[in-house]
């Protein structure tokens, strides 16, 4: 993670360079953040894969497994505008690394709880851990991005896409098989991750930070608070309807698959995992198309271009049921990194607080969205749940009342 720079005497720190050397995209950066969000949301995705041996060993109730989802979901997306914003007035390059030494101990201490306080305490660290790494890390992905904004914040949510993918995975391989202890095992993972932040947090403090107060406020339009504060709350209305609907296909799609169409619970993990990786396509399309065409537009393409096949989606035949989720997971999941991009810029110089918001704020969407989603599949039958669903994508709408940002170049 190299970057050309004057000399300085042993433990100086730089002072910001000309604009040509903080115009590039730093990618070895931009991976090494993705990566680590592999790592991160692959860990935090574990954390449901030791329910059913709680459930049977702790005898638990439905009703403290869901306790658990909600310590967990608490400090994972209320925390993290509140860590951005401290971020963003008092900048602290080695909270990246330290944010891992909670998902080590949240793992360790799962992996040996065998009573309810201490899986608690366990969901609890887990959840911090993730509520510091977010909004730090996306702040060091505009950083690294040299102007390229969104394929930064694309690149960067991809890894993250990734790790929720690879999670269901390593629990079958490795959680169902050697049980609750093998979260141990896991927590390795965040030793690796910490090594890598610690070298991202050293390229944070001596070159990110002069770049950023260099990108702030270029090309950015200033608007009155009203128009922005209205901006942000359209933003996240689509983040809603985003997330509860991704929430129906990530949670139920199997269930519906196997009631609707009678498929094997191996073909519809197939349906399933397909849909998953068109999401994280879409994901790395999102950003770069926001930079080249506008954001707004984007925006527009994805949240109201998916209503379209969402309606069709509750009366399709098996054939083509396949094909229709892996067009929806394209076209949805091409919106959050320019929703994130558009945020920060509407709201200069508060990066942290902005990815803090709308990270948790997704987080807590689709854990919400998944809980309520579930009681109706429980009241009215799972294929209700999409009829629902399919008319989310209408408030696509909002994306008329967004602020024009334009910007000179």
């Amino acid at each position: 993670m190299r970057q050309t720079a004057t000399a300085s005497p042993p433990g100086a720190v730089p002072s910001p360079q000309p604009t040509a050397s903080v115009e590039g995209t730093v990618f070895s950066v931009i991976l090494a953040i993705s990566f680590c969000h592999l790592l991160n949301d692959m860990m935090q995705s574990l954390l449901p894969a030791i329910y059913p041996g709680l459930k049977s060993e702790l005898n638990l109730s439905f009703g403290q497994i869901g306790m658990i989802t909600l310590v967990y979901q608490i400090t994972a997306s209320i925390l993290q505008p509140l860590v951005g914003l401290y971020a963003d007035k008092r900048p602290t390059p080695m909270a990246l690394p330290g944010g891992t030494l909670f998902s080590l101990a949240g793992l360790a201490v799962l992996s040996v709880a065998h009573v309810y306080p201490l899986v608690l305490l366990g969901a609890a660290l887990l959840g911090v851990g993730s509520s510091v790494f977010h909004p730090e890390s996306s702040r060091v992905a505009r950083m690294a991005s040299g102007g390229r904004h969104g394929l930064a914040q694309s690149m960067f949510q991809v890894g993250g896409n990734a790790g929720q993918a690879l999670g269901p995975l390593a629990a079958a391989l490795v959680v169902v098989r050697w049980g609750q202890s093998s979260l141990a095992f896991f927590a390795l993972l965040a030793l690796l991750s910490g090594a890598i932040l610690w070298n991202v947090a050293t390229w944070y403090r001596h070159h990110g930070l002069a770049r950023l107060k260099i990108g702030r406020g270029a090309g950015h339009v200033e608007l009155p608070r009203g128009d922005a504060a209205r901006g942000i709350s359209i933003l996240l209305a689509l983040i809603f309807s985003k997330y509860v609907y991704l929430a129906s296909l990530t949670s139920y799609f199997t269930f519906y698959l196997i009631h609707r169409f009678g498929v094997s619970v191996q073909n519809a993990q197939f349906h399933l995992f397909a849909f998953l990786a068109a999401v994280a396509v879409g994901t790395v399309v999102g950003g770069p198309l926001g930079d080249r065409f506008g954001r707004k537009y984007v925006i527009w393409c994805s949240i109201l271009g998916a209503l379209p096949f969402t309606l069709l989606l509750p009366y399709a035949s098996l054939f083509w049921t396949g094909p229709l989720t892996v067009i929806i997971g394209l076209i949805l999941a091409s919106a959050f990194p320019a929703i994130v991009v558009f945020a920060q810029e509407l709201v200069p110089g508060k990066v942290g607080m902005i990815s803090g918001l709308f990270f948790g704020f997704s987080f807590g969407m689709g854990g919400l969205g998944a809980a309520v989603l579930g009681w109706i599949a429980d009241r009215e039958g799972i294929e209700a749940v999409y009829q629902i669903c399919a008319f989310l994508p209408a408030i696509g709408l909002l994306t008329a009342f967004l602020p024009t940002m334009e910007k000179k170049r």
